[in-house]
């Protein structure tokens, strides 16, 4: 019973490593004919390693026993010219196996960053940035450096070792029997190396992932790490992971390379033994001494590549490995994704639904709570309440950042997943408190938001969003480089870049989370003015930071706990002297006993 549950599962393991390898034939097919020729020209290169073994019998025969003259030079020549031509179909072959494993690699990252494009935001957030670079480029590194090359390898040693066998079956079958029965003994082993490393390769992959995040996490909090004094902290933190990743492979080593030497002392037996009976063979004439120094030259020549075969099949395995990796990923399905026969979301809208609507990030953990909401076209909706209320999260679902746990949003009594995903997101425009702008110039990034813009609604964009003072100042006006993530802009800069982008966007509606909240006085005035005049004629959602801007919005909803506590115009729930709303705004703005009004006190999120 044993034997049969183990014999299946090398079974279905042995159809997995075919079926992937199947699966890689689409990255394969346009380089097909220069990936062939590659591997086609592996077998003369492995063909070509009998030659010096096969010459050596007839120039000991001949030479130094017969005492030829005309074979003590043209065996020579032979041999020269022989092994230069393997040298140039050496060179062309790896050139070509180079060449298409790196285009295929390209196709396959290609394809894995499509399938991170399609990705929620709830699997970012429970990714660091080492997994991201693990999964969907280090994975398809591993993977194509090992298939072409691997290959290319197994054909060449493969004929490598049908010429050499020929060469010592042709000298002595006796010897041959021999050496290679104690080959395929050293090859035993092998069978069971992939069950000993899977486990603690994929822990040593998490390992490197979290390597990678340690270099991401300096680079981008460098200012953190100086201001706090964080290097000492920082470089323990650091040793702790590299001290994990050496441990991990240590054990790695411990269960693969006792392969290498094992093969070596295997290897060393055969060789003791066809020397020890090869000199009996030749003391009693059954072989010449030139047949068996051909012998022995082509056993050497076949077992020293075999000693290495131990590292080249760890290379093999986590080739394997890793396009098993590379096709799980291939084959998740992504948690927000367009439904069958979702249609496209028509530009125009008269009424935004939000009903019975709850959410949870983590289960049993409510978040929001039955909100129910409804919103007119047009109009503009601000939202208040205590830091955690649920505020950033209930516009967030209007986008399809996430889906509810219960509950729909409609659009003119549509669910929204109904919507193809990318007409719904073409229909809202969104600007942050902190806003990602991309390396790159200006215009670039201002762009982002309709690539079909002409110069003039490019303009336009920058003027209302009250960059256009800015960028007349700037040397390369809108081509000015910004930096990484927009890092040689100030904080109102950045967001000016950001509503530019949503003004050529120019959806109907319009979600703003904070977007002066993290800004000076000055700063959030220029901004203000850029706000109002993204506003016009759309359906609005504001997050609002400070109550003095949202006075004029068409409601206003305080969210706390999850819950809409109360809703209404300004004036309207200035009314209830005990209401939410009223005390979150004397908070701001009535003054103290001392007369001084907390003009910079504000609302959490």
């Amino acid at each position: 019973m044993a034997t049969d549950k183990k014999h299946s599962t090398s079974k279905l393991a042995r159809n997995a490593v075919v079926k992937n390898y199947k699966r890689m034939w689409p990255y394969i097919k346009p380089y097909w004919f220069r990936g062939l020729l590659s591997i086609l020209l592996a077998i003369p290169i492995g063909a070509l390693e009998g030659v010096i073994a096969m010459s050596l019998r007839p120039y000991m025969d001949l030479v130094m026993v017969d005492k030829s003259i005309e074979a003590a030079w043209y065996i020579p020549v032979g041999i020269i010219l022989f092994t230069s031509l393997q040298g140039g179909l050496t060179y062309a072959a790896n050139y070509l196996n180079t060449w298409v494993g790196a285009k295929i690699t390209n196709l396959l990252k290609l394809d894995l960053y499509k399938k991170m494009l399609s990705f929620d935001t709830n699997f970012f957030n429970s990714k660091n940035s080492g997994d991201i670079l693990m999964m969907f480029n280090n994975n398809a590194d591993m993977a194509c450096a090992g298939l072409l090359t691997n290959l290319k390898n197994f054909v060449q040693k493969l004929f490598t070792a049908i010429s050499l066998i020929f060469v010592l079956f042709y000298n002595s079958w006796q010897l041959a029997a021999v050496c290679v029965t104690i080959l395929f003994v050293a090859f035993l082993p092998m069978t069971t190396l992939k069950k000993k490393i899977q486990s603690i390769f994929d822990s040593s992959l998490v390992a490197s992932s979290t390597m990678m995040t340690a270099y991401n996490e300096t680079y981008a909090g460098n200012k953190t790490i100086t201001s706090y004094n964080l290097s000492g902290y920082q470089e323990n933190k650091f040793k702790t992971i590299l001290d994990g990743v050496f441990s991990l492979n240590m054990k790695i080593f411990q269960r693969t390379r006792w392969l290498t030497p094992m093969m070596h002392i295997v290897l060393a037996i055969g060789i003791g033994a066809a020397i020890w009976f090869g000199s009996f063979l030749v003391l009693n004439n059954y072989i010449t001494s030139g047949a068996f120094v051909s012998f022995l030259t082509a056993l050497i020549m076949l077992y020293n590549p075999m000693k290495s075969l131990g590292s080249n099949y760890n290379s093999v395995l986590m080739s394997f490995m890793a396009i098993e990796r590379v096709f799980d990923i291939m084959d998740s399905t992504p948690a927000i994704a367009d439904r069958p026969n979702a249609r496209e979301m028509p530009e125009h809208h008269n009424v935004i639904e939000f009903k019975d609507l709850s959410f949870e990030y983590n289960k049993g953990v409510p978040v929001l709570k039955n909100v129910n909401l409804t919103v007119h076209q047009g109009e503009i909706i601000a939202l208040v309440g205590n830091s955690g209320g649920g505020k950033t999260t209930l516009v967030s679902l209007l986008p399809r950042f996430y889906d509810p746990t219960s509950g729909a949003i409609l659009v003119d009594g549509t669910d929204i997943r109904d919507f193809t995903l990318k007409s719904l997101r073409q229909n809202i425009g969104v600007v942050f408190q902190d806003n990602f702008l991309f390396a790159g110039t200006i215009r670039e990034n201002i762009m982002l938001g309709n690539n079909n813009a002409t110069d003039a609604e490019l303009e336009t964009a920058v003027k209302m969003a009250c960059l256009d003072d800015f960028i007349h100042s700037l040397k390369d006006g809108l081509n000015t480089q910004i930096g990484e993530r927009g890092i040689l802009l100030s904080g109102g800069q950045k967001q000016r870049v950001a509503i530019a982008r949503a003004f050529l966007k120019n959806a109907p509606i319009l979600i703003l989370d904070e977007a002066t909240s993290a800004l000076d006085n000055k700063s959030e005035a220029v901004v203000q003015r850029a706000i109002e005049n993204l506003m016009r004629d759309k359906t609005v959602f504001v997050i609002a930071h400070r109550l003095s801007t949202i006075r004029n919005a068409s409601k206003i909803v305080v969210v706390n706990q999850g819950e809409i506590v109360e809703s209404g115009t300004h004036d309207e729930l200035m009314q209830h002297e005990c209401g939410a709303y009223k005390t979150l705004y004397d908070m701001q703005f009535k003054c103290r006993a001392d007369g001084k009004t907390p003009a910079g006190a504000t609302v959490n999120k």
